[in-house]
């Protein structure tokens, strides 16, 4: 009966497009917050897209330029510390005005 438990669970989770338990969101954020050249990070988003892949959408604030190899880098290393599968990152520069901040806006 536990595994039926934890698949019902699972299968609840990935409907709500909760976070997977594996992966703690406050240390992505850190993460992100704490690549060169980033001074903010909003819009932070982390869904499962099935039981084995999980999706990351994120906006980086970068007041200076970044090459495609930053980006690169930083799906490689999500990848790599946070299981995370596909991310996908929107990098803005300091004097954008966002409509998505605060993070609680869709």
């Amino acid at each position: 009966m536990l595994g039926v438990r934890a698949l019902l669970r699972e299968s609840l989770d990935l409907a709500l497009d909760a976070v997977p338990p594996h992966i703690v969101p406050e240390d992505v954020r850190r993460y992100l917050e704490g690549l060169p050249g980033v001074v903010r990070v909003h819009d932070l988003h982390i869904w499962p897209l099935s039981t084995t892949h999980v999706a990351l959408t994120a906006h980086l604030v970068m007041p200076d330029a970044h090459d495609a190899s930053f980006l690169q880098r930083v799906a490689r290393d999500l990848h790599d510390r946070f299981e995370i599968e596909h991310a996908t990152i929107q990098v803005e520069p300091n004097d954008v005005d966002c409509h998505l901040v605060p993070d609680e806006i869709v």
